[in-house]
């Protein structure tokens, strides 16, 4: 298909065009988004400076809060932008930007979250080759395909729409460019583009999601073997994996495991894992984890008594 397109920007329609519910939004979200950076910048400063970063799961967790980080830095700030702005729109070039960063760091953290489902599978499965098996060297290997999956995923996507025509309306129902309502707004038949997004998004979603499922089904049959403290901590550690995986892989789903359509509440289901997943993420891999409020303490507090002593002996 011959590459061509008409307009030069898209309008978006944001989450609501009322004025009372837009100041709140924008109240809201600038505090989501600080929330995002103040916690996953704690987790990620933390794991870095301390003990923890040499053990594979925290290593993994170091990344996630980073990809948590990205990912929704490629949303948050335009929609806390366009609150304030009676016409939001974006720019041809900006809009698949944004497909490509979203969907790049998007595929990147559900790989790395199925990287911890199979570090937390060893852990439990095969303690004693853990250390063999989750080598240092491996779980380099083990990010760095993230990566190229991220880049094989997205660069897939926006070569199925950067050839696509656009030349009539250009009005999305989002807050930000995604792929099934830009499909809406082409003027060319995009059955076939359709049916390869389902299958390049949805459906890998769903298989991964089954993978996920299935490792912890595997891991909950392995402990029974344990001891009771054993499976506590195995529980509580898994469980916060899990609460992630839901949160993000539920909506995310919904939205693309589908016919290509698009429906009023798809704004509420992409809220979730453009927002609300990397804004508890952090609260959720921290309340339970009695190993990461160790760590905070000798980071944070150490570092703190230390400016302190520095201080007072420089004026004494």
């Amino acid at each position: 298909m011959e590459c061509q397109r008409n307009i030069s920007e898209f309008i978006l329609m944001g989450l609501s065009s009322k004025q009372s519910i837009q100041v709140f939004s924008f109240l809201f979200f600038s505090f989501c988004y600080l929330a995002i950076l103040c916690g996953n910048l704690l987790i990620l400063i933390t794991i870095r400076w301390s003990i923890l970063f040499n053990q594979p799961m925290y290593y993994f967790l170091s990344h996630l809060s980073s990809m948590d980080i990205c990912y929704t830095s490629c949303v948050t700030p335009k929609l806390i932008g366009d609150m304030l702005v009676r016409r939001k729109t974006i720019s041809y070039e900006n809009c698949m930007l944004q497909v490509i960063a979203m969907h790049f760091f998007g595929m990147i953290e559900v790989l790395i979250l199925t990287t911890m489902a199979f570090d937390h599978c060893v852990a439990i499965c095969r303690p004693l080759h853990y250390m063999v098996i989750m080598s240092r060297t491996r779980c380099h290997v083990l990010i760095w395909a993230s990566w190229v999956g991220g880049a094989a995923h997205s660069f897939s996507q926006v070569f199925m729409l950067i050839c696509l025509p656009f030349c009539g309306p250009n009005e999305i129902d989002r807050y930000y460019c995604d792929i099934f309502p830009l499909l809406k707004v082409a003027c060319a038949d995009t059955y076939i583009t359709s049916v390869l997004v389902v299958a390049n998004s949805g459906i890998v979603a769903l298989a991964i999601f089954v993978l996920l499922f299935g490792s912890y089904v595997v891991i909950l049959f392995t402990l029974r073997n344990h001891s009771a403290e054993g499976r506590r901590k195995a529980l509580s550690t898994c469980g916060s994996h899990i609460t992630v995986v839901i949160l993000f892989f539920g909506p995310s789903i919904f939205a693309y495991l589908r016919p290509p359509t698009t429906f009023p509440e798809d704004k509420i289901f992409a809220l979730f894992y453009t927002i609300i997943a990397p804004m508890f993420n952090p609260l959720i891999y921290t309340l339970r984890n009695t190993e990461i409020k160790n760590a905070m303490k000798k980071v944070w507090c150490q570092n703190t008594f230390s400016g302190d002593k520095k201080i007072n002996l420089y004026y004494s």
